[in-house]
């Protein structure tokens, strides 16, 4: 891992990173992260008694929509020509609640991680926002990177942390 911070031009202002010599290759990454609920909350989401409708469902496709505009949300983040984004979410009764798991993929010169964290993060966001008028307690977890492949610094995966490279 860098030492330096590579959005800080040398005078320390921000700067978007020039990725023009860097190569195209494959990239993914996934991310995760959770919210957790009264075990009464996800029961009416399971059974689809929301009054705002198909909490997981809209929860996906809003997640999907996020990743496509990251570059809108966050400042010094690349357009990206995104190849694929999916969203899963599945319940988790031990939490209770849902768990949100989106992964991203391109072939382009910069990374799709902060693509697949802004998936989740909207996608719990969703969640929060549909079930809120019966859970205001609900709570939004463990947003993480869980994996990215790709680009000069290799494979990485949450479970190895930063020294180990992966032989992916």
């Amino acid at each position: 891992m860098s030492t330096r911070l590579t959005h800080l031009s040398p005078d320390g202002t921000a700067r978007m990173v020039d990725v023009s010599g860097k190569s195209v290759t494959s990239r993914t990454a996934t991310a995760s992260g959770s919210v957790s609920m009264e075990a009464s909350t996800l029961d009416l989401i399971l059974a689809g008694d929301m009054k705002k409708g198909d909490v997981i469902g809209t929860a996906r496709l809003a997640g999907i929509m996020a990743a496509k505009k990251t570059h809108y949300l966050i400042p010094l983040c690349h357009p990206l020509a995104l190849t694929n984004v999916s969203v899963e979410i599945q319940p988790d009764r031990k939490l209770p609640g849902l768990r949100v798991t989106a992964s991203a993929g391109l072939d382009g010169k910069t990374g799709v991680e902060m693509e697949a964290l802004t998936a989740v993060a909207i996608a719990c966001l969703t969640i929060y926002d549909m079930a809120k008028a019966v859970d205001r307690s609900m709570r939004i977890t463990d947003i993480r990177l869980e994996e990215k492949t790709g680009g000069r610094s290799g494979s990485w995966r949450a479970d190895q942390g930063d020294d180990e490279p992966s032989s992916r």
